[in-house]
């Protein structure tokens, strides 16, 4: 298992199109397990609601734990969206 930790920098956190925008990435990596942990709690990523429910806001870390594959390399693509400033207008 691999964790990396990263600061959310979108200004609206991670609401609902930020959070499909990651699990459909997660998706694509069905051998792997993700858990996701906030000041509010952990989850693993399985669902929209799952990540909603941890109410990451704009400057709050969270930790990303990755097991399965190459999960170097995938802790790192998954770590990036959520650090990722979306431009949703």
């Amino acid at each position: 298992m691999i964790e990396k930790t990263t600061t959310i920098q979108n200004s609206a956190g991670i609401h609902c199109r930020p959070s499909s925008m990651i699990l459909t990435e997660v998706q694509n990596y069905p051998e792997h397990t993700f858990v996701v942990k906030s000041a509010a709690g952990e989850s693993d990523l399985n669902s929209i609601l799952s990540l909603l429910s941890l109410g990451i806001q704009h400057g709050d870390e969270v930790t990303l734990q990755v097991e399965g594959p190459d999960e170097e390399n995938v802790c790192t693509k998954i770590a990036e969206l959520f650090s990722y400033t979306f431009d949703f207008k």
